[in-house]
């Protein structure tokens, strides 16, 4: 039976295991291995996701299997009024196109529509195949942007909105 609960800092080892288990199959076609290390440690050291969830407010959800963790969401507020922006959204690869990841979408939608907002907002790589899940679920891409990260490397997006009615 699956569930989904707030996480806090006490609950960084295990997004950090997640992570662990997730995040080199789902890039390792499409970034360099010294890239994935890099971007890994800038985004999920335990400073970094201390700061996530503490000074910059991303609310940080895990799903759980019959207690087993298989895949977690993060999100926020932005600048603009009625928009929050989707930060995170992993998946252990053996439950992915099964109908999980699109539970774990909606639950993001429901709490975000329930702080007001009315657009959701995401980045994807543009050579990521999670592009067309994201516009199965009703995103659409809104522009393009290139942001640099450090180190000469260059996260190459297209930022995708979906509107929450």
């Amino acid at each position: 039976m699956y569930q989904i609960t707030s996480a806090t800092v006490n609950d960084i080892p295990v997004i950090q295991d997640l992570t662990n288990r997730i995040w080199r199959p789902t890039y390792q076609a499409i970034l360099s291995p010294e890239q994935i290390e890099y971007m890994l440690e800038m985004m999920y050291s335990t400073a970094a996701l201390e700061k996530q969830i503490n000074a910059l407010q991303h609310q940080f959800i895990i799903l759980q299997d019959d207690n087993y963790p298989i895949g977690f969401a993060s999100y926020s507020a932005t600048d603009t009024p009625g928009i929050f922006k989707l930060h995170k959204i992993y998946l252990d690869l053996n439950y992915q196109g099964k109908g999980v990841g699109k539970m774990l979408l909606s639950t993001v939608a429901d709490q975000v529509k329930a702080r007001g907002a009315n657009i959701l907002e995401l980045d994807v790589n543009r050579f990521n195949k999670a592009k067309r899940f994201y516009e199965k679920q009703g995103f659409s891409v809104y522009k393009e942007k290139n942001t640099d990260i450090g180190k000469g490397y260059l996260m190459e997006d297209y930022v995708m909105r979906k509107p929450l009615p």
